[in-house]
């Protein structure tokens, strides 16, 4: 079927979508294998389906980082401790704190019961990381802002450098790197980390700057005739959908608060939201030149994110999050293992890649004729 399609580049709406349900199923759960299961489903779709772009090594990037959120969460907790348990690994000497400082406890004894609960904590905000960084790779911010509605042209110079720094960073790294090389200088340990990481920042920061800078003198995000009551419908709906939307995390997150506080205020919040965005867009001014379809493909990759979401928040609490006192191992929940194994979809479902076509070698080129010298006869 792959061959009768066209090869074009996915909508970058889906994908964002797909990498933001899959973001969701981590955050509610810790169990270490729907957690593991996340990462290589994220890991195999960006194999299958990332574009021979610079910033198509964004994923490898936030795994580091990743690791590196398990490393620190597991660290900070042997240095503060002050989790129960029973199986004790070592005994670390007590440093005494001041009065006002109480719950506070530096050293102690580190049991195996808090190491587990601080690694599967560190483990879900690495997990997290893995999707952002699935969705840098798979896609362009550039193409993912030009697909931004009418109702967020305003917002969408900030949001250009916000998106646009990871993929610079990564692509400013590969050059900077291979610089190096060239010049004879060492390209592992600390010494290149101490050599790259100003470069890298400083140029990824200055190179999105640029990116925005470019986009206002071009005109993006400016109103035009649009009437002062849709500017202010357009204001209120957005805002007070995202702001319904961010206070029904509190009744996602924490299975105590009421019912009314979680799904159904998400509901509402997105309903606002989308209101916002479908006023906006009859601010009339801005054309787009060739816009990204959405198709049937855009469709499935990003159900297949929601699916994955869903059937982890439905599934079971004593499976999603193991207990650790006591110590149990974790056991594979079905559903919701299914529901994330759907989000491998996209590496099939997903229309074939553009194929960029290299340059043909010196030896195949065409040779152009050599003019002949000035009064010669030919």
């Amino acid at each position: 079927m792959t061959r009768h399609r066209l090869p074009r580049l996915l909508h970058a709406g889906a994908w964002w979508l797909w990498a933001i349900g899959l973001a969701v199923a981590a955050s509610r759960t810790t169990n270490p294998l729907i957690l593991l299961a996340i990462v290589a489903v994220t890991g195999y779709v960006v194999a299958a389906r990332r574009p021979a772009t610079p910033w198509s090594a964004s994923y490898a990037m936030f795994l580091k980082v990743g690791l590196v959120a398990i490393a620190i969460r597991v660290a900070l907790f042997a240095l503060l401790g002050g989790a129960p348990g029973t199986h004790i690994v070592v005994r670390l000497p007590v440093v005494p704190l001041p009065s006002w400082m109480a719950g506070v406890r530096l050293g102690g004894p580190i049991t195996w019961e808090g190491l587990l609960a601080a690694a599967y904590d560190g483990l879900r905000l690495g997990v997290i990381l893995c999707c952002v960084g699935a969705a840098n790779s798979l896609t362009s911010p550039r193409r993912l802002l030009k697909s931004l509605p009418g109702a967020l042209r305003e917002a969408g110079v900030a949001v250009t450098v916000a998106l646009a720094f990871a993929p610079q960073a990564v692509a400013g790294v590969g050059q900077l790197r291979t610089a190096r090389r060239i010049r004879g200088r060492t390209d592992t340990g600390l010494r290149r980390i101490r050599g790259l990481s100003v470069p890298v920042l400083e140029g990824a920061l200055t190179r999105s700057v640029e990116l925005a800078a470019a986009m206002d003198a071009r005109g993006f995000g400016r109103r035009g005739e649009t009437p002062a009551a849709v500017r202010r419908t357009t204001a209120a709906l957005t805002l007070s959908g995202l702001m319904t939307m961010l206070a029904s995390t509190y009744g996602l997150v924490d299975r105590s608060a009421p019912q009314l506080i979680g799904v159904p205020l998400l509901l509402v919040g997105a309903g606002l939201t989308a209101a916002g965005f479908v006023v906006g867009a009859r601010r009339g001014g801005r054309t787009r030149y060739r816009p990204d379809p959405w198709r049937l493909e855009e469709w499935v990759v990003a159900a297949s994110g929601l699916v994955a979401a869903v059937t982890v928040i439905a599934g079971p609490a004593h499976a999603l999050a193991p207990s650790t006192l006591p110590l149990v191992v974790p056991t594979l929940p079905v559903v919701p293992f299914v529901g994330v194994m759907i989000a491998l979809v996209p590496a099939w479902v997903a229309p074939p890649l553009p194929v960029l076509r290299a340059a043909a070698p010196a030896s195949q080129r065409p040779r152009l004729a050599r003019p002949e010298p000035a009064g010669v006869a030919t």
